[in-house]
């Protein structure tokens, strides 16, 4: 499967036949590592910024006194007044930019510990983590627990920054030994194989590209790294199967979708939503749930006309051979891939409230278009300071914990580490409708 890109046009540096991917990553760290100013410098740096901006950004750099007038390049992210006045982030901000080579979605999350639980929600959904470090502190507490989250979900490409070289003098055993430190901590989680590259985000060493200061790194720059990773769509391209949850029915009652014989239009129905995964094409054989029947996808119809073919993320509606009872809630997925129809989950769940979370509450879990009732018995959490697995009935706000979700109905919910979207969940309130936490399900994880 190779999932349209993004965007079309033939950009510099590309061939005529290819054109821009997107990237989704995010980015954390503790607090004061530097991870604004990182951010400020990517977007300076690929020219994302705007002259108004620049110009505002320089006077009150100057205004400020920052490093005797210099460019405070934290200015240009911190966008809420208390994240200006205190010089922290606190919550998750979406940036969009691009290179001649590739467009992205940048999730900055916070670096204090009690938003934690922010960061969880900006790297759901991330290609790629860029976790910062300061250099000369070397990894922390909040490190040890972000990279625990970048484990526990799974992200495919951790890139570690080992910030602020340039107070290190760019002394190549000094940044070494801090890079020695950090892998074997990585292991420790049992984090596979991250990137580590030494950075200066205030100087701009190995930011947009190699610099004269580190000539003893030879690997590439962050932005040139960020330009070169596989997409989720590309890594799992033709390697995990089709999935689709139901969001409605359709049967219009005024309008046909582009290209639709107005002679059909008595007998139109279809089932619409956004492919979670995977690639459909006509002919193909489907199962639907709960129906329990298999049949044939005879129609992929969109705003824009009819396709012989498409696939995740894209958003569709199906024409299927047989007239199958089907309603918001119905998972379909390419014949003979459903995962097991399960009552009982077992799951890492992130609480998202201060309060956080108990055993025994009667909740509701979300997946996909479908909500049933369920009851969450807490077994376990994450000691984030020594990475120990202890025993707990009670979550705080930015715990991870490790469950059992008892469900009213048999939901078939895959293995959040092989599939995904498809198998991550929500715990809500039934009273608030609030959001009480995200799990993953994660059937072989034992709590013991």
């Amino acid at each position: 499967m190779t999932t349209p890109p993004p965007t079309t046009e033939a950009t510099p540096g590309l061939s005529p036949t290819q054109t821009k991917t997107l990237l989704r990553f995010a980015t954390a760290g503790s607090v004061d590592d530097g991870k604004s100013t990182l951010v400020g410098r990517l977007l300076h740096d690929a020219k994302a910024i705007l002259a108004d901006q620049l110009e505002a950004v320089t006077a009150t750099s100057a205004e400020r006194g920052f490093l005797g007038g210099e460019f405070d390049f934290a200015l240009l992210t911190d966008g809420l007044r208390a994240e200006r006045e205190q010089g922290i982030t606190i919550d998750v901000a979406y940036r969009y930019f691009a290179t001649d080579r590739r467009s992205f979605i940048l999730a900055d999350c916070p670096g204090h510990v009690q938003y934690t639980r922010n960061m969880v929600t900006g790297a759901t959904t991330a290609d790629a983590v860029v976790v910062l470090i300061d250099a000369r502190n070397r990894p922390t507490e909040q490190t040890r627990r972000h990279l625990t989250v970048v484990s526990r979900l799974g992200i495919r490409h951790v890139i570690i920054a080992l910030n602020k070289i340039d107070l290190l003098d760019y002394d190549q055993a000094a940044v070494e030994d801090v890079e020695n430190e950090v892998t074997a901590l990585a292991n420790e989680i049992g984090l596979d194989t991250p990137h580590l590259i030494p950075i200066s985000a205030l100087a701009g060493d190995n930011i947009a590209g190699p610099s004269d200061n580190t000539p003893w790194y030879t690997g590439p720059a962050l932005l040139e790294l960020l330009e070169t990773l596989p997409s989720k769509e590309q890594d799992t391209a033709d390697l995990e199967p089709f999935r689709l949850d139901t969001q409605t029915v359709l049967r219009p009652q005024g309008g046909l979708a582009p290209g639709l014989d107005p002679e059909q239009y008595r007998d139109y129905r279809a089932v619409a939503g956004q492919i979670t995964s995977g690639r459909v094409r006509l002919g193909d054989e489907i199962d639907v749930h709960p129906a329990g029947v298999r049949t044939q996808v005879v129609g992929i119809d969109t705003a824009d006309g009819q396709l012989e073919t498409a696939g995740a993320p894209q958003s569709v509606a199906l024409r299927l051979a047989d007239d199958i009872d089907t309603a918001r809630g119905s998972v379909i997925v390419a014949a003979g891939t459903l995962p097991e129809p399960r009552k009982r989950l077992r799951a890492e769940v992130f609480p998202f409230t201060t309060e956080g979370l108990r055993s025994g509450d009667p909740v509701l879990v979300k997946t996909g278009t479908t909500t049933v009732k369920a009851i969450v018995t807490i077994d376990a959490k994450r000691n984030l300071a020594t990475s120990q697995i202890e025993p707990a009935e009670v979550l705080a706000g930015n715990d991870i914990g490790l469950a059992q979700v008892k469900l009213s109905a048999a939901l078939p919910i895959p293995d959040f580490r092989d599939h995904g979207p498809a198998g991550a969940f929500l715990i809500i309130d039934p009273q608030t409708g609030n959001t009480l936490a995200a799990g993953i399900h994660t059937p072989e994880e034992d709590p013991s």
